[in-house]
């Protein structure tokens, strides 16, 4: 893996996201909020974790400070939590603009709020971010599904096959 096709799973994960945004905008606001017994209950609560994790990810990577609020908790609705994911898009791209293939080698000790410690090396990372949000946007895709709501393809192969 070198940083090409690590900036193309992110293109993939931020175009994912934008089609799930985009689609949740249609959703009422009663059953975006509703408690569907998911991971994390509604799917606003899902859609806040992938935000909160991803942000969580790229502090660690610049060497900030975590979110200030876990989960996202501190998200009222789907607006705030697209804005935020916009940001951190964005800052995301900028840091891997200037990332070099040399350092996907790079190890970096990650301290959980659970308790331990662990070096991951940035190619994991990279790879683990982009799989957690894809298995979270699974999860809302099948909530969307249990509210009879026809969910937006997400796949990898309908990102390759929009960029042709």
């Amino acid at each position: 893996m070198n940083v090409t096709e690590v900036k193309e799973s992110f293109a993939y994960n931020a175009w994912a996201n934008r089609r799930l945004f985009d689609a949740l905008g249609a959703l009422p606001a009663e059953q975006y909020q509703r408690d569907l017994k998911s991971s994390f209950g509604s799917i606003h609560g899902t859609v806040c974790h992938i935000v909160w994790a991803e942000q969580l990810w790229l502090t660690r990577w610049l060497g900030k400070p975590a979110p200030g609020v876990a989960q996202g908790k501190d998200l009222a609705g789907l607006a705030d939590a697209r804005a935020r994911w916009d940001g951190l898009e964005a800052e995301r791209v900028a840091f891997l603009g200037a990332f070099p293939d040399a350092r996907l080698s790079d190890t970096i000790t990650i301290q959980p709020t659970g308790g331990g410690a662990y070096a991951h090396t940035f190619r994991q990372m990279f790879l683990h971010v982009v799989d957690h949000s894809s298995y979270h946007r699974g999860q809302v895709i099948t909530m969307l599904r249990q509210l009879g709501v026809k969910p937006p393809s997400t796949g990898m192969m309908g990102f390759f096959r929009e960029r042709k």
